[in-house]
C-alpha cells in the first residue's frame, strides 16, 4: 500500500515554534566545537555513523547555539558535523536554540541532557562537568535536575574529582610521616 507523505508536510500550529521545524543548512566553517563535552565515540562507532551519514543521508540535525559573535557552537552533534567535515560537505543541517542559552550554564546543561537521553558519558569528564556547574554556583539539586541525576550520583562525580579541590584550602598536619 503506497503512503502519500503530502498528507504529513503540513505542519501543527503548535510544532511552527519548535526548532526542529526550522533547520538551516550552515556552512561548516561558521560551526565550532563546544569544549566541554564529554561525550566519546569509539572508533567502530564512528564509522558506523560515518557509513549512516553516507548511506542514509543527516536523519537528525546538528544543534547549535547562535553565539553573539555570528558564529555557531555545537551544543548536540558534535560527532556528525565531525564525519560531516570529514566527507567535504560544504554545510551542514542544523537547528538553532530558540531559548536563552547565553549562560554557558544552560549549554552544558543541554548538551548532557541530549547526550545521556542517548548514552553513556566518561566518568572524569562528567565529574569535571559536575564541579564546574558547582563552582559558577549550580546547587546539587539544579545540577540533578537539569543533568538527569539522582542525588548520589551528583555526590560521586563532585567526590571523583573534587577530593582534591574540596580539601585544597585545608591544613594537615604531617604527624602521619
Amino acid at each position: 500500500m503506497a503512503v502519500d507523505l503530502k498528507q504529513y508536510e503540513k505542519m501543527p500550529v503548535w510544532a511552527a515554534d519548535q526548532p526542529v521545524a526550522r533547520v538551516y543548512w550552515i556552512p561548516v566553517g561558521m560551526i565550532e566545537a563546544n569544549d566541554y563535552n564529554p561525550n566519546v565515540v569509539a572508533p567502530p562507532e564512528m564509522e558506523l555513523l560515518e557509513l549512516s551519514i553516507r548511506e542514509d543521508g543527516f536523519t537528525q540535525p546538528i544543534v547549535v547555539w547562535h553565539r553573539e559573535d555570528g558564529r555557531f557552537e555545537v551544543v548536540d552533534g558534535f560527532h556528525r558535523s565531525k564525519v560531516g567535515r570529514k566527507l567535504g560537505l560544504s554545510h551542514l543541517p542544523c537547528v538553532v536554540l530558540n531559548r536563552n542559552e547565553e549562560e554557558r550554564n544552560d549549554r552544558i546543561a543541554s548538551t548532557i541532557r541530549h547526550n545521556r537521553a542517548r548514552g553513556k558519558h566518561q566518568i572524569i569528564d562528567m565529574s569535571n562537568i559536575v564541579l564546574e556547574l558547582k563552582r559558577r554556583n549550580w546547587s546539587n539539586a539544579k545540577i540533578g535536575k537539569n543533568l538527569g541525576m539522582d542525588p548520589d550520583e551528583v555526590l560521586r562525580l563532585s567526590q571523583v574529582g573534587g577530593l582534591a579541590e574540596a580539601f585544597s584550602e585545608r591544613a594537615f598536619s604531617e604527624a602521619w610521616k
